[in-house]
């Protein structure tokens, strides 16, 4: 009699002193109905009374799966991210929503498509940090009342058709095309203005003229030519013709 019980005591000691970690909370059910949230540390619980369920408050890592989206421009791609959220009231996860981990994947994905397909394909790939802080915006207010914080929604990965790779690569191409025979353009332009401006300034000046020239003939030296043209100026040209009319 005596061993029936203390295995009964044991029983209902078991049951009834839990140990909840320094992450965890204890929110407490007497017959059914909210008495309070307890822990961490050692926390008493009346058998067949009472019943705990443990929330977990760390930060909760969740892949959203790939989603069809069609863009704004009517683009098919798939989109996928990455959800941070945690557990900030435990009642409220136990008692507003039967399974908060499930309730916020599905709305984490409903609201990828949604904000996804509302933009333009460019959009889309550029502005990527304004449509993380919308999706976590609305996320975000969407799970307040369930007790659950969404700190952060990152798009980890886009997915686009093979044949709209190829149409951004032939534009990724073109337009660096373009910027190459735009800088080619408008050194030419520089070049051409400051030989302008050389030429404006050695013209009142024969002097500067006939250095240039020889300048020109020591580099022309230089090379291992055969026939060099010396050019003359004009003026000594005109002198020799005239006295030679005379």
């Amino acid at each position: 009699m005596l061993r029936l019980f203390l295995i009964l005591v044991f029983v209902v000691a078991y049951k009834a002193i839990k140990i909840v970690r320094e992450y965890e909370r204890g929110v407490i059910l007497r017959l059914g109905r909210l008495v309070g949230v307890r822990g961490p540390g050692l926390v008493f619980v009346l058998p067949f009374i009472e019943q705990m369920t443990r929330m977990d408050l760390r930060t909760i890592t969740h892949d959203v799966p790939s989603q069809d989206v069609i863009t704004r421009d009517n683009v098919s791609v798939k989109v996928s991210a990455v959800l941070y959220f945690r557990v900030v009231d435990p009642a409220k996860s136990v008692i507003d929503v039967q399974n908060f981990f499930q309730a916020t994947s599905q709305l984490a994905q409903t609201t990828l498509r949604s904000v996804c397909g509302q933009v333009p394909l460019d959009s889309l790939l550029a502005d990527r940090d304004r449509l993380n802080e919308q999706l976590q915006e609305i996320i975000d207010t969407s799970t307040e009342p369930w007790g659950v914080k969404v700190m952060l929604v990152e798009i980890k990965h886009i997915d686009l058709p093979a044949d709209m790779q190829r149409a951004m690569a032939r534009q990724a191409e073109a337009e660096r095309l373009r910027r190459a025979k735009v800088i080619t353009a408008e050194g030419e332009f520089q070049a051409a203005a400051r030989l302008g401006e050389a030429a404006k300034v050695m013209e009142g000046e024969d002097i500067a003229i006939q250095l240039r020239m020889l300048q020109t003939l020591s580099q022309v030296g230089t090379e291992k030519n055969r026939t060099v043209i010396v050019p003359l100026p004009i003026d000594i040209v005109r002198q020799a013709f005239s006295g030679g009319r005379k």
